[in-house]
């Protein structure tokens, strides 16, 4: 795990490394064991290092292969290494390190583009071949990790972070206002490859590009989830031990490492059977994680019962983070400021400070993100069941805000057309699914998974030099949900086969518990210093000059601090608070 960057030019002069050093330095949260610096012309890398596989300097990147004319900047891990590995040496390739970021170097020469469809990981990579001059980049299937880029004809530069790649730019970006109606009415998700600014794009997941000395460009989708095109004839008791035994597979895979590995365990489901299978083969002494805030508007600030009870339950050294008001408020601004884009949930400075302290103790975690949008967790999914009109069924319980709301809340200019309605309509009618909940299933799987849940867990995990890893978006584990019928996932309040698979792994009392979320009560119910905070922003010289927001608006939001909620329960006015603070901590 670690922070890439890099510049490729197209128009004959020579990189500029002075800006990927930049760029490498600005990442160095993501990778404090080491860095390197590559340049050949008009290709420069740079490369922060978070030792985790190989803890020798063999494993330093950028790494080269002077034999094979490659080179590679490398983010991630690629789980299945070793069996390439074995695969690759029986075809003749030498190592020289136990790296995986080595074999992707062989797996490229050895397969070209076809080599990610053979990696079962997280990552995002460019390789130079220095013989054509190609730079070839990927991104993992489910964009478990980050690739942001600019462009221009004469050339492209990369980073892994957002900020990072913002600081070598000329002059600050502006917002983009179809990116900004996306993060207004679509929950904060900017589907890629926009971003919330102009100029500043991602690589879609599952994506490989080829990026030709000319500045030609060949760009392709390389992988797809594809929902009711499975074994229709299983029975539900089948299906339910493949998606055990699958889930169990992917959780011992994300074991690798050459340090130790523990689990976040907020309490719930998800990652409470993450911990109960590692304990089921054998894992003892693993340190697990928890994080709790002050109760606020009548509401726990903390699962604490619930992890408490696995904890016992298995044996792990259990630590407990408990996160006051005082500290929340204090710590804010470096949560902002660890974020690539504006991000609404409250959770997220939940994860920031959890990571901080699981990075004293260990360098690996496993979380439980992603089993909501992978098996049909979330309370939107039944209504899509028998639904005639799936984009409006859709935007009614996920869309932040409709389209009259969006006027009254943006400024004249920046309206346009309903673009996440439409963004919605044109995924439903693309997506490898029939039915409409499979239809939703997919966008939430492979958009909005992506631009939320996991880009968070990157973000504020990295922020602390700590690699997070999430075994429910296992590719092989992704396809086999897809093709679960929906009614066995989305049943009896959500998740009902993985539910029913859990209760050979965990207790009972943890499986039937009303569904749970890393709460913090007080960035919900508005109140004393984050309120002051927020309307600092909301009302400062520098808000009112950026012209996003209706004033009126803004006022009858901070009005009644605890009023106005989404369809989902979130704040509006954080919402709000939360893109103007964004784009003050970063400078926009």
């Amino acid at each position: 795990m670690c922070g890439i960057a890099g510049e490729i030019r197209f128009d004959g002069q020579p990189a500029d490394l002075a800006a990927v050093t930049r760029m490498t330095g600005l990442q160095a949260a993501r990778g404090p064991d080491g860095e390197g610096l590559y340049e050949s012309g008009p290709v420069a890398f740079g490369h922060r290092r978070l030792k985790i596989i190989d803890l020798s300097e063999r494993g330093a990147q950028p790494m080269q292969d002077a034999a094979l004319g490659l080179v590679v900047v490398f983010n991630g891990c690629i789980y299945n290494y070793p069996e390439l590995r074995r695969e690759l040496s029986g075809m003749g390739y030498s190592f020289s390190s136990h790296s995986d970021t080595e074999v992707i170097l062989k797996a490229y020469h050895a397969w070209g583009k076809h080599c990610v469809e053979r990696f079962n990981g997280m990552f995002a990579f460019a390789v130079h071949e220095a013989a054509s001059g190609h730079v070839f980049v990927a991104r993992d299937r489910l964009g478990i990790k980050p690739f942001y880029y600019s462009e221009s004809p004469a050339r492209l530069r990369f980073a892994s972070t957002l900020p990072a790649l913002m600081a070598t730019l000329d002059g600050a970006p502006e917002v983009d206002p179809v990116a900004l109606h996306h993060y207004m009415s679509f929950h904060s998700v900017v589907p890629a490859p926009r971003t919330i600014l102009a100029g500043i794009r991602k690589l879609p997941p599952a994506t490989r590009l080829t990026l030709h000395p000319d500045g030609r460009r060949e760009q392709e989708t390389w992988w797809e989830p594809r929902y009711g095109h499975g074994d229709t004839v299983a029975s539900f008791e089948e299906l339910r031990e493949r998606v055990l035994d699958t889930l169990d597979r992917a959780v011992q895979r994300r074991m690798i490492a050459d340090v130790p590995v523990g689990v976040l365990l907020s309490g719930g489901l998800d990652s409470s059977l993450v911990v109960g299978l590692l304990a089921r083969n054998g894992a003892s002494g693993l340190n697990t994680f928890t994080v709790g805030f002050e109760s606020a508007g009548g509401e726990a600030g903390n699962e604490y019962p619930y992890s408490d009870l696995v904890a016992r339950e298995f044996g792990t050294v259990h630590h407990k983070i408990e996160v006051g008001s005082d500290q929340l408020v204090e710590r804010l601004p470096d949560c902002f400021a660890a974020m690539s884009e504006p991000m609404v949930s409250h959770d997220n400075i939940g994860f920031f400070l959890l990571s901080q302290e699981v990075a004293r103790h260990v360098k690996v975690v496993q979380s439980g993100q992603g089993a909501d949008e992978v098996f049909g967790g979330y309370f939107w999914y039944p209504p899509l069941l028998g639904s005639r009109t799936p984009v409006d069924d859709y935007a009614g319980v996920f869309f932040d805000r409709g389209h009259d709301e969006m006027a009254e809340a943006l400024e004249p200019g920046l309206i346009g057309e309903d673009h996440s309605r439409e963004f919605v309509r044109r995924h439903f009618e693309a997506a490898a699914a029939g039915l409409a909940v499979d239809k939703a299933l997919h966008l939430d799987t492979t958009v909005m998974l992506v631009d939320d849940p996991v880009k968070r867990v990157d973000n504020m995990t990295m922020a602390a030099g700590l690699e997070a890893r999430v075994p429910f978006l296992d590719y092989e584990l992704v396809e086999l949900a897809a093709n679960v019928p929906p009614e066995m996932k989305v049943g009896s309040g959500g998740k009902y086969i993985l539910k029913e698979a859990a209760r050979a792994v965990i207790p009972a009392a943890v499986i039937d518990r009303p569904k749970g979320y890393f709460p913090v009560p007080e960035l919900k119910y508005l109140s004393g210093r984050v309120l002051e905070m927020v309307r600092d922003a909301l009302t400062s010289r520098r808000a009112r000059e950026r012209g996003l927001f209706r004033a009126g608006y803004v006022e009858r939001l901070l009005a009644d601090p605890g009023g106005h909620l989404t369809p989902l329960k979130g704040s509006k006015l954080w919402q709000l608070a939360s893109l103007e603070i964004w784009l003050q901590t970063q400078g926009a």
